[in-house]
This record gives structure tokens, C-alpha cells and sequence, in this order.
């Protein structure tokens, strides 16, 4: 299992050209909506792809796709089951539109998630509360 200054140099060295300096990170500690915004304004324009690490409490963020981020977790020592994909709309900061519970990998027939949303409210409730901590103002 790698660490996970380890991993950061790995994904920032994938990053796309003009990217080499951000990207892909895992926060162990918190991050603020400026940079998330800055992230945002880098990649969708109004959004952020993370993925949620809901046993760890760690958030992966940054990414064109949630597998990324999944890959990154998992790499990490994470357990697929814990793995959520969500997006952060900066802007929408302290409002209910600030998480979207959305991601292809949220598809798991087999845990009794069928949609790509987070259909299990208590799963729901420790990630919006992982986002509560780890993102500050």
C-alpha cells in the first residue's frame, strides 16, 4: 500500500497539461470553498467530482471522473463500499444545492444502490456530514 504523499506525486504527474501544479488530491484535513471554486474554475466550470471515503473520512477531489478518485481511495486502502462519488457546487456554499449525490460508480446493484444517487439516507447523513467538516468556508 502506498501513502499518501506517495499517491498525490503519482496523480499530480498524470495530470493533464496545464494541470501540473493541482488536481487530484485526498483531504485528510479540510479545504476551503475558494479552493474548491479555483478547482471548479479549472475543470466544469461550477463543480467539483469527489469521491467520499465515509469509515476513513477522507474526501478525494479534483478529478474529470469519479473513478479517478475512486482508484485514488482504493489505492489508498480504501473499501469499495465506503467509496461514494459526489460533486460540489462552490456557489451554492451553505444551501442544499451545494452536494449532488450523483456518480456512475454510486451503481451498485449488489449493496441495494441501484440508481447513481445515494438512495441509503444513512449513508446520506455521514457524507453531507464528512462535507460539513472537511470543507470550511
Amino acid at each position: 500500500m502506498l501513502c499518501l504523499t506517495e499517491l498525490r506525486y503519482r496523480l499530480v504527474a498524470r495530470n493533464p497539461p496545464g494541470r501540473e501544479h493541482g488536481g487530484v488530491q485526498i483531504v485528510a484535513g479540510q479545504i476551503t470553498v475558494a479552493e474548491l471554486s479555483a478547482m471548479a474554475e479549472a475543470t466544469f466550470g461550477d463543480l467539483v467530482k469527489a469521491v467520499a471515503d465515509v469509515r476513513r473520512g477522507l474526501l478525494a477531489v479534483d478529478a474529470a471522473m469519479h473513478s479517478d478518485l475512486e482508484a485514488l481511495l482504493l489505492d489508498a486502502g480504501a473499501s469499495q463500499a465506503d467509496l461514494w462519488g459526489i460533486n460540489l457546487y462552490p456557489a451554492e456554499h451553505g444551501t442544499p444545492g451545494f452536494l449532488e449525490f450523483d456518480s456512475m460508480i454510486n451503481l451498485r446493484p449488489g449493496q441495494g444502490n441501484r440508481t447513481r444517487s445515494v438512495e441509503d439516507p444513512a449513508i446520506r447523513v455521514a457524507i453531507t456530514e464528512l462535507v460539513g467538516r472537511v470543507v470550511v468556508p
